[in-house]
């Protein structure tokens, strides 16, 4: 049987879910649904919903290839530099995204200290495409995934690894059969505010990748783009980034509550 909680805390729970939900509601009960179907189509909502799609997902790879082994340091080394090497990795998450944007430019862009010899040598150009979205949205949302993992780390404990390794197993061996099963609740909930946070992604997006339907227009790059010509659609589109939002992270609660 769980505990009620004390009366004032429900009351100011209370409150805290309208003032959360409230946008929601507002944005039901002000949408044309009657015009559904035509904002869908005329304004590429389904185009730049399925873009955001396998961006969201592509930046949640790149944050786990990328962000899991920086957890692994930050918990389990020991070295100069590490509380140094910790804030460099978090910054984007307090970072404005515009600001994130403009540094991915200065570096990776056809003019930037590492993109020019990208495009001069290679001819690889990064801006204004499919994969520079991703990679936006992964610069923005990686420290989600580095913290999540960090935290998994430090919970786990490592007798049980010390006892695998004193049977013989090999490094590869202990990570493999006993931390990373241990891990994988924080993994998965890392994974889940990851995938989140890249599908929202906004302003860092559009400073780097632009906003080309197709190619780089996710779905709150149209929301922005629609709400400057038809306020209607903008709402519309914004309640179906609201729906696939709230599907994903209800299908998948179990594992952001098992991280707790």
């Amino acid at each position: 049987m769980r505990d009620r909680p004390p009366l004032f805390l429900a009351v100011i729970a209370a409150i805290g879910v309208v003032f959360v939900g409230l946008p929601v509601l507002a944005l039901a009960v002000r949408a044309p649904w009657g015009e559904l179907a035509t904002t869908l189509a005329d304004s590429g909502g389904w185009v730049a919903l399925r873009l955001s799609l396998v961006v969201s997902l592509a930046a949640t790879v790149v944050a786990a290839v990328f962000g899991v082994p920086i957890a692994w340091l930050l918990a389990r080394g020991e070295f100069p530099g590490r509380a140094l090497l910790r804030a460099v990795a978090i910054l984007p998450l307090v970072l404005p995204p515009v600001v994130g944007g403009i540094g991915l430019l200065a570096a990776l862009g056809r003019g930037g200290i590492v993109g020019r010899y990208l495009y001069d040598q290679l001819g690889v150009q990064i801006t204004f495409t499919t994969g520079g979205a991703a990679l936006a949205a992964a610069f923005v949302s990686m420290p989600l995934m580095i913290l999540a993992t960090e935290a998994g780390l430090r919970s786990i404990d490592k007798r049980y690894e010390r006892a695998a390794a004193a049977l013989g197993g090999s490094p590869g061996y202990v990570i493999r059969r006993v931390t990373l099963p241990l891990l994988a609740p924080q993994l998965a909930a890392g994974a889940v505010l990851t995938w989140a946070r890249a599908l929202g992604e906004f302003g860092a997006t559009l400073t780097f990748a632009g906003n080309l339907r197709g190619r780089t227009q996710t779905l709150p790059l149209a929301v922005f783009e629609v709400r400057q010509t038809d306020p209607g659609a903008a709402v519309l589109l914004s309640l179906l980034l609201v729906a696939v939002s709230i599907v994903i992270l209800v299908a998948l609660r179990h594992r952001i509550t098992q991280a707790a």
